[in-house]
């Protein structure tokens, strides 16, 4: 499971790859910037919400298996979304930071997105063995980090659309799914005599 994950997750990387080089005749398309900064977003929301999905899919089936390659998923997504911020601060700004001011000020989504990265760096730092010994049950506490990363990322994507939210409006009620279904994870096991109440109805 764990090399199928990173075999998926390496994909869009190999595309990416291809379509800057123009292999197999792909093509970034006549904005080329703009296309590489869309896709590594939208490749990182995604392996986002995979990753988020493998625990109601653990819970739903009774499987474990689909636990064990969400750091991997989680990696990934980390690598796109700092991939996405390296290409907008040499593509869009040419690495000079002094136009960073008037840019969030015309587009305060950059703001969102950035806020989004800096939630996700201290778990890609601790997505180790070794750290998660280290840091015991804070480790968890930590990763939990990527429920308000996710939301910004929705967020940041949502803002950025200037006319049809039809896409950004599916990833969000995916999000409100999932994050239901953990809250009501949470609820029940608070009150795990309520939960047994409502099977046996």
């Amino acid at each position: 499971m764990k090399r199928l994950a990173f075999c998926g997750a390496l994909v869009p990387l190999l595309w990416l790859i291809a379509a800057a080089f123009g292999i197999a005749g792909l093509s970034l398309g006549p904005n080329p910037s703009r296309e590489l900064l869309h896709f590594t977003g939208k490749t990182a929301l995604n392996l986002l919400w995979i990753g988020l999905l493998a625990s109601p899919l653990r819970i739903l089936t009774g499987d474990p298996a689909w636990i064990r390659p969400r750091r991997i998923v989680g990696l990934f997504a980390f690598g796109y979304a700092l991939l996405h911020f390296v290409i907008y601060a040499a593509l869009e700004l040419g690495l000079d930071f002094s136009d960073l001011a008037r840019e969030i000020v015309k587009r305060p989504f950059i703001v969102v997105g950035t806020l989004a990265l800096l939630l996700l760096v201290p778990l890609a730092a601790t997505s180790t063995d070794r750290m998660m010994r280290r840091l015991g049950r804070r480790w968890q506490s930590l990763h939990r980090l990527v429920y308000p990363a996710t939301v910004l990322v929705v967020w940041h994507f949502w803002w950025q659309v200037k006319k049809d939210v039809t896409e950004p409006l599916l990833y969000a009620t995916a999000l409100a799914l999932l994050l239901g279904f953990r809250w009501w994870r949470a609820q029940a096991r608070r009150d795990p005599h309520a939960s047994n109440t409502q099977r046996g109805t």
